[in-house]
């Protein structure tokens, strides 16, 4: 038999949503020649193609970034980059390919700096980056500063590393981001168990045999690839961003790392993309910044509308609870009542329930009387057939919790979350759920 792949709702929403940044950044292109009239000169297609591949890199090696809680490295790496391009401008020139070079061992020693404190010092991570990123910055303003002193032409622009400067990138260099990005992708692939493990679990990688401090310097390393190659386009001000944003974007759609890294990379593909093309649109418009704000747009749109995460939906997430507990409680409130005047239906007073549940009350009513658990009985409440059986179950269920606090060890129970507002058949094997039935009371039995 032909095994068939299913896949969850969850999943299918991850696809389409990457299908639909796809297509969206496939049809920005007609829709801005013919709502802008915008041109797509060279300058533009380089440009966008460049912003396009590092944002690709950048959102696959910034996924592991904000899932080891380290978003802060990105910026430390980034800023430790300048004293690195100063330095190689006064030992070779204006040549690019030296002066990232000079970036590249900039970076990378301010990362084995940075490992040199953690493992000597008692200072939190964080404040270590903080260290590498002031004080590899002063010493590369400080250079910059001296090389503008120097009266030599060739010295020209080399203050744009700081913010990038797009417009300079040529096809060779996009070339070479592609050619680098190309290694570094199938090197996540070859190692993408062990980096997986150490993004999640390193006490079990180390458990298992494994160098977790060669994966991390080598994922480190990686990750000052990706600064470098993008310093030209975004400059060491900005390069963080556009490292974590696509992955804090991403962060909010899905639980799965594969997705993740997906969904990341076509996030930060778009924003690099979108970015450069809006910032053609206008001469005044930076293109790094810009990038940098789209990649915002979407992170705001990602911790807005995110099912599961998202600020909107747990939103009205909380306010269904609060609607499901007010009535929940209303009706065991009615019960209760009913049950010590010595009848199910006995009618409760409107003041007294009022006084019990001021808050939540009216809520609870409505609800109640809306799905026909409730009428008016005079001047209160009395339960209907319906409201009566639901209330039994209910409390039914919470007998049941009860039980399974008092004797889930001695009848070597499964260990679940205790929630009293979950049915406990529903969270609960049948087997399991019987062997507590077998201590229910018979008037708590249905």
């Amino acid at each position: 038999m032909v095994a068939r792949l299913t896949l969850s709702a969850a999943d299918k929403r991850v696809w389409s949503i990457i299908g639909g940044i796809v297509l969206l950044g496939a049809l920005f292109i007609p829709l801005s020649q013919l709502l802008f009239d915008m041109r797509f000169t060279y300058t533009v297609r380089v440009v966008a193609l460049g912003g396009a591949v590092l944002g690709l890199l950048s959102g696959v090696l910034g996924s592991f970034a904000v899932l080891r809680q380290e978003s802060l490295l990105g910026d430390a790496l980034s800023h430790a980059a300048l004293p690195g391009v100063a330095i190689a401008f006064l030992l070779a020139g204006r040549e690019l390919s030296w002066l990232l070079i000079g970036a590249g061992i900039a970076s990378w020693l301010g990362l084995r700096f940075l490992s040199a404190i953690l493992h000597t010092t008692r200072l939190k991570q964080h404040t270590a980056m903080g260290i590498v990123l002031v004080a590899w910055f002063a010493a590369g303003i400080a250079l910059l500063t001296y090389i503008q002193s120097i009266p030599d032409a060739s010295q020209a622009g080399l203050d744009h590393f700081i913010f990038g400067q797009a417009a300079a990138i040529i096809e060779s260099d996009v070339t070479l981001v592609s050619a680098v990005g190309i290694f570094v992708l199938l090197t996540v692939a070859l190692l993408w168990k062990e980096f997986k493990l150490v993004a999640f679990d390193p006490e079990f990688a180390g458990a298992n045999g494994y160098r977790i401090g060669l994966i991390n310097a080598l994922l480190s390393t990686l990750i000052v690839v990706a600064v470098v190659l993008g310093l030209q386009l975004a400059g060491v001000i900005l390069m963080a961003g556009m490292l974590i944003a696509p992955g804090i974007a991403a962060r909010q759609w899905t639980q799965s790392l594969d997705q993740m890294v997906i969904l990341a990379a076509v996030f930060g593909a778009f924003a690099g993309a979108v970015g450069a093309v809006v910032s053609a649109l206008d001469s005044d418009i930076p293109t790094g910044p810009m990038i940098i704000v789209v990649s915002f747009l979407l992170v705001l749109f990602s911790i807005t509308l995110a099912p599961g995460r998202g600020l909107l939906w747990s939103r009205l997430r909380q306010r269904a609870n609060r609607r499901r507990f007010a009535a929940i409680n209303t009706l065991r409130d009615l019960y209760r009542y009913a049950l010590s005047h010595g009848a199910e239906d006995y009618p409760a007073p409107d003041d007294f329930i009022r006084g019990v549940r001021a808050s939540s009350i009216e809520s609870g009513l409505r609800q109640l009387r809306a799905a026909g658990h409730i009428m008016e009985a005079g001047a209160g409440w009395r339960l209907t057939e319906s409201g009566i059986a639901q209330a039994r179950r209910d409390r039914r269920n919470q007998s049941l919790w009860d039980l399974y606090r008092l004797h889930g060890d001695e009848l070597s129970l499964p260990a679940i979350q205790e929630d009293r507002q979950l049915d406990i058949a529903a969270v609960l094997p049948a087997a399991a759920l019987e062997l507590l039935e077998s201590k229910l009371k018979p008037n708590e039995s249905l």
